[in-house]
């Protein structure tokens, strides 16, 4: 019922399409649900970034001017405001000098034994000591005590000694003196003549107002202003950073830009290169938009046609005035595969040249869906007029050989060079008393001869020395009485061909002629004339032998070019994608500064993980080329497979912990082999991904091996989907996937199984798979344990086929 119902939704979809067609087009259909399409080209929309480039040119004028204002603003913002943090230092210092100052002159003048203890050093220590006793120490700070004549007779703290010198030696010549009356305000000093410093003057008096001492304190400039040069360094260091990290960001924008720009053009240069490779090989690509009836092709499609590239699309009513009447429409085709759990579709027809001859095309097509929903047909078409004329030729040059054969009187028989049968007359097949199923193309020459008449008597016609080497007759005569001349001769390729003349008549003729002398000259002058015909008949068969070789050779030649030329596409493809890939990383790891719109990130990774599927596919084409074409070759060496093993499942891990499946296995450290490390590796990837891409989330997936008596025995078993017996029977084969409602979303070239099976059989080994749907699939590789050599290249396409 789900089956019945999802076609039901195919219908209603395809007839809602072929209404918005024909209302689009105003066609009417022709008496079937086939329509023609016939809708006017729209031109492309210009990209996005087609804009910005508009842009460009102002933006790299304008972001090195905003750069440098900003830098400006923030010098200016940075010095006003350590100017303004020094000028508050120095005030704050200046008033803590005055306030201690004036706190020590009080403690002194209160002392009545100050007056006479200031004469002594010694005690004028103790009562300075005494007065700065609750007073955290100040580094570069000094208070010196003077007496009434400007003597330093007492200094705290200790680390200069400047007890005995005068005041002006002190302040560096500086006036500290204020009038009577005025306060004493801090100055700036040269202290001991050369270190800067700030200081106060202060005298001591008593109560009849009479100085007897004088108090001075002074503080360095560099103990005052130690953490505003430790700020100026740091605001340097930072503009300096930022202007640094400016200059570097402003450098990657003008690298990325001109990066760009070189992008742009390695783009347009590969474009040009990937149209100039399907035009030499004669190639041309479509897509074909089936809801909108909008096809388009290659600028190599317009040059296979003799027409004049186009940057618009096309429409299906053009495309259908350049098919042939005769072959089956294209929409047919379309509406079988989007009805029928197919996908693909291999299609030959023939479309007219702009000179009026018409051109033979193989389209290879895939039904993909864009946007979710838009099913489009994408594919490529190859020109294959000269292949077609070809098989043409050998056609009509098979039927008239054939014909030339029938019709001669002799029987007559051709063998290849493995002694197989390739073709024979009625009067072969009469004369031998064969049936028609032992005459059958490809017959063993042994079966045929156990199947045919058994001649009585065989006697040996002595050969010409004027004969070719391998030329021979004979004589046989057969259970009927009958007699047979047969003349074999060998062909180039080293067969044979064997033409057999009736001469019962002649031996009768013969025994007469014992009795009559000119009956014998008669019947010996037409033996000679029916010899003189019969070596005629003979070459004018062998001729057509040899045009029918020739025939064959160039259809092989033909088939050799292609899987050439495949090889030879492929590897030229690899290329570019490669700097397509790592531009894309670069893109995605916002190497040179971030992209902008999450949109550039989302393109970025899709170009990645198409590029790579795109690699994949080549990678995977162009080994399946090289076996066909018997180009690959086995490098055998020791392979411990626990460590193959290991670095395959590692590989493998990170895609099956994506999908949430346990992957297990079970094989010995010691087990080894010897054979191609690389193909063993390959094979296994080749296995594991295929059994994590159907195997549903929670899914096991189980690796043993062991070793058997001549072989290692390799399975990998997973509970997925599963394969049904139908599947299983073309499973294998080149190009050929399993499709159902679980795979048909993945992507594949459906090359992985069938590379595996050949790597496995040039090893002399074989790939075999069990399976059923909803259980899961086993698949058993059997190596052996000497790798037996390379096949010859004719034993290796027919492994890989």
């Amino acid at each position: 019922m789900k089956q019945a119902s999802a076609n039901g939704v195919r219908g209603s979809w395809m007839d809602s399409v072929k209404e918005n067609l024909l209302k689009l087009t105003d066609a009417k259909p022709q008496g079937s649900p086939l329509f023609a399409l016939q809708r006017r080209a729209k031109p492309f929309s210009v990209p996005t970034w087609a804009h910005f480039i508009k842009s460009e040119l102002f933006l790299r004028r304008t972001i090195p001017v905003l750069i440098v204002i900003l830098l400006l603003f923030v010098a200016a913002t940075r010095t006003s405001t350590l100017i303004t943090t020094e000028q508050e230092i120095e005030q704050a210092t200046k008033t803590e000098i005055s306030l201690l100052s004036q706190v020590i002159v009080s403690k002194l003048a209160a002392n009545p034994s100050f007056e006479t203890a200031i004469a002594s050093p010694t005690l004028s220590e103790v009562f300075l000591a005494d007065a700065l006793s609750n007073f955290t120490r100040h580094d570069g700070r000094t208070v010196f005590l003077l007496n009434s004549s400007g003597k330093v007779v007492a200094q705290k703290p200790n680390s200069t000694n400047l007890r005995g010198a005068q005041l002006h030696r002190l302040t560096g010549g500086a006036n500290l003196y204020t009038a009577p009356g005025t306060q004493n305000t801090v100055r700036s000093i040269l202290l001991d003549g050369s270190i800067p410093a700030l200081a106060i003057y202060q005298p001591i008096t008593i109560n009849d107002g009479s100085t007897i001492a004088n108090l001075l304190i002074s503080q360095t400039d560099k103990a005052t202003y130690a953490g505003w040069y430790n700020s100026v360094n740091i605001n340097i260091t930072l503009f300096l950073a930022i202007s640094s990290v400016l200059l570097v960001i402003l450098y990657a924008y003008y690298a990325q830009g001109a990066r760009a720009r070189e992008i742009d053009q390695l783009y347009m240069e590969t474009n040009a290169r990937f149209d100039t490779a399907l035009a030499r090989g004669h190639s041309g690509l479509w897509d074909w938009d089936l809801s909108r009836g909008r096809i388009v092709w290659s600028q190599s499609m317009y040059q296979m046609l003799g027409m004049e590239p186009s940057g618009t699309v096309m429409g299906y009513g053009d495309l259908t005035k350049l098919m042939h009447p005769s072959d089956p429409d294209m929409m047919s085709l379309a509406n079988q595969v989007f009805n029928s759990d197919q996908r693909q579709i291999d299609h030959r027809f023939r479309m007219m040249h702009s000179t009026g001859a018409w051109v033979w095309m193989r389209l290879r097509a895939e039904l993909v869906r864009y946007k979710g929903c838009d099913p489009h047909l994408i594919g490529i078409a190859v020109d294959i007029s000269e292949q077609e004329a070809i098989k043409q030729q050998s056609r009509n040059a098979d039927i008239r050989l054939r014909d030339a054969i029938e019709n001669i009187s002799e029987a007559f028989v051709l063998w290849d060079a493995k002694k197989r049968l390739v073709m024979c007359n009625t009067k072969y097949q009469q004369l031998y008393n064969l049936p028609a199923s032992a005459v059958t193309a490809g017959s063993l020459h042994e079966d045929v001869m156990a199947k045919s008449r058994k001649p009585r008597a065989k006697n040996r016609v002595p050969t010409d020395n004027n004969l070719e080497y391998g030329t021979q007759k004979f004589e046989a005569q057969i259970e009927d009485g009958s007699w047979l001349q047969i003349s074999e001769r060998r062909t180039r390729d080293g067969g044979f061909v064997s033409v057999g003349t009736d001469i019962t008549q002649i031996k009768r003729n013969h025994e007469k002629l014992v009795k009559s002398e000119k009956s014998h000259m008669e019947t010996i002058s037409s033996l000679q004339k029916a010899k003189l015909e019969l070596e005629k008949n003979t070459q004018t068969l062998v001729d057509f032998a040899e045009d029918l070789r020739e025939e064959k050779e160039r259809a092989d030649a033909a088939n050799q070019a292609k899987s050439e030329f495949l090889a030879n596409v492929s590897h030229e493809l690899r290329t570019p994608l490669n700097a397509i890939i790592g531009f894309s990383d670069i893109m995605r790891a916002h190497m040179f500064g971030p992209l902008g719109s999450n949109k550039y990130e989302e393109y970025a990774d899709d170009i990645h993980h198409s590029g790579n599927f795109l690699l994949g596919v080549i990678n995977d084409v162009l080994d399946m080329s090289k076996i066909e074409a018997g180009r690959f070759h086995i490098n055998p060496e020791t392979v411990h497979m626990h460590e193959l093993l290991d670095e395959t499942l590692r590989i493998i891990k990170v895609q099956a912990d994506k999908a949430g499946i346990t992957v297990s296995q079970k094989i010995p450290k010691t087990l080894e082999l010897e054979a191609d490390r690389r193909a063993v590796k390959q094979i296994l990837l080749n296995l594991l991904s295929n059994a994590v891409k159907f195997t549903p989330k929670g899914g096991k997936i189980k690796v043993t091996a062991k070793a058997l008596k001549h072989a290692v025995n390799i399975v990998i078993e997973d509970n997925g989907i599963g394969i049904s017996e139908e599947a299983l029977e073309r499973l294998g084969q080149p190009f050929e996937q399993v499709q159902d409602q679980f795979t048909k979303n993945h992507k594949g070239s459906g090359l992985g199984l069938a590379i595996a099976r050949s790597l496995a059989m040039l090893h002399g080994g074989t790939l075999k798979i069990s399976s059923k749907t909803g259980k899961g699939t086993t698949v058993a590789v059997k190596l052996p344990l000497r790798c037996q050599g390379e096949l010859d290249n004719q034993e290796q396409n027919e492994a890989a086929a």
